[in-house]
């Protein structure tokens, strides 16, 4: 059977040869498939949501949502396909269903903003609930076409809405009686002020003329110093031209505390100019109060008086702000010169310290080749010795002269060394009868000591110098050849 969605429905086809549900405008249903249809349209959903702001203050607030299933994304579809659209969208089910997710974000949201906040800031507040219950209503498939938060009821006994409106309208009419008040005093000062407008602009004239001599005294002393400081300026700036030239990279070293010194200076000197300009509005507006109240009787004299010390103040403070300008700006020149200094000194450390380690660098590269071709000649001289690390050991031993060298040390450990070596015979005074009469003996083994002492006595006296005491016997002399023992021996 072919079946067809209307324009705002569509076919939810589950059975044969569907894994999970199909969704369509129009197709064939087949034995053992089942179809329904189910309407996307949007509903309105008008609900009145009991809240309480963080101060525990209880309120109504009344709410349209118009909500419907989210045609745009399939996957929202089959959710509200599978989870809504059995239900009628009317139905109290669904109505149960929207209503929890809007008073439950409306209740958290509202817990968490003052009253003052949530009344001045309905749009935010309206706009926190529609995200916040969009996020909950995503699960099921719906969307929020539209939503509208009506103005903010009081609940019966909690009359805070209605207090906030009188307080507004006695706000209202206070201040329209303060208006009022306002107008009648400007009224009763004109009248008085035209009254004394005759008499000021007389003793204005003259307090203007006095005021232009001064200025232009002041206007020369101005010229002066003007002049005076651009020749120093001009100075102070050839010297900067000549420092920058030797050292223009040393200039951002020093950049930033030049910066904040002169920073510093010039919101001194606006903080001082600033205190000046408050002090004399001050004065000026606690003059204007003074006046207002005794002009009646001393409005003539007063007002010249105080036009004349306004003019005299406004003339101090002009010359004061105009020398303060004038040693700031020397200040900042000379603050450029060490500047333009410093970075020249900086300059020329980093290229001695650039220069030294070029050279180590150079140095190190050099020792490296040497290496490298070290390297190489020892790997050449091993292939041509067949591997051999014994054979090529003894060559470079050879060839480095290590042999001699061993050699002379071991000469120089015993240069000038002058030993003494005896040399001891086992021959016997008398010739050969005499030995063969004496081994013949008894006495041979004693005849034998006999023959060892004589030359152990020589060899002692010899290397210590020691002579054997007399009652053993006495040495011969050098030129005869054997030793002979006392008479009584």
């Amino acid at each position: 059977m072919f079946r067809v969605a209307g324009a705002s429905e569509y076919l939810v086809i589950t059975g044969t040869g569907i894994r999970d549900v199909k969704l369509a405008k129009k197709s064939w249903v087949i034995p053992g498939q089942r179809c329904t249809k189910f309407d996307i349209s949007p509903v309105n959903y008008t609900y009145e949501v009991q809240a309480m702001s963080a101060e525990k203050l209880p309120f109504i607030l009344p709410a349209v949502f118009t909500i419907g299933p989210r045609t745009d994304d399939m996957d929202s579809l089959k959710k509200y396909a599978k989870l809504i659209s059995p239900h009628d969208k009317l139905s109290a089910h669904v109505k149960d269903l929207v209503k929890g997710v809007i008073e439950g974000e409306t209740r958290v949201l509202a817990a968490s903003m003052t009253m003052e906040e949530i009344f001045r800031g309905t749009k935010e507040f309206k706009q926190e609930v529609f995200e916040r219950v969009q996020l909950e209503l995503d699960q099921f498939g719906l969307v929020i076409y539209n939503a509208n938060i009506k103005q903010l009821v009081d609940i019966p006994g909690h009359e805070y809405f209605s207090y906030l409106g009188q307080k507004t309208q006695m706000e209202a009419a206070n201040q329209a009686k303060i208006d009022v008040a306002e107008a009648k005093k400007k009224g009763e000062i004109g009248a008085k002020l035209r009254d004394g407008e005759t008499l000021q602009n007389a003793a204005k004239i003259d307090a203007e003329t006095k005021i232009i001599s001064v200025q232009r005294q002041g206007d020369g002393k101005k010229e002066e110093i003007k002049v005076k400081s651009e020749v120093k300026i001009f100075e102070n700036e050839r010297e900067a031209e000549v420092a920058e030239a030797n050292a223009e990279l040393s200039k951002k070293k020093a950049g930033w505390t030049q910066e904040a010194q002169v920073a510093e200076v010039e919101s001194a000197k606006a903080v001082a100019l600033r205190e000046a300009e408050l002090q004399r509005e001050v004065e000026r507006m606690n003059a204007m109060t003074q006046t207002e109240k005794l002009k009646a009787e001393f409005l003539s004299k007063a007002s010249v008086e105080y036009e004349t010390k306004v003019q005299e103040a406004n003339w101090e403070l002009y010359k004061t702000q105009k020398a303060a300008e004038a040693i700031l700006f020397e200040k900042e020149r000379e603050a450029e010169a060490q500047k333009a200094l410093a970075e020249a000194s900086f300059y020329a450390s980093q290229q001695a310290a650039d220069a030294g380690l070029y050279a180590k660098r150079r140095e190190a590269e050099g020792i490296v080749a040497v290496a490298q071709a070290q390297g190489v000649y020892l790997r050449t001289l091993l292939e041509a010795l067949g591997g051999n690390y014994a054979a090529l050991r003894d060559y470079m031993m050879i060839n480095n002269g290590m042999f001699q060298e061993i050699a002379k040390i071991n000469a120089e450990a015993v240069h000038g060394l002058q030993p003494k070596i005896s040399i001891w015979t086992g021959g016997v005074a008398g010739g050969e009868g005499g030995d063969k009469a004496v081994t013949g003996s008894a006495l041979a083994e004693i005849a034998n000591v006999y023959r060892a002492l004589p030359p152990l006595f020589k060899t002692v006296q010899e290397q210590t110098g020691m002579e054997p005491p007399p009652w053993m016997g006495s040495l011969k002399d050098a030129g005869e050849e054997r030793y002979s023992p006392r008479e009584s021996i």
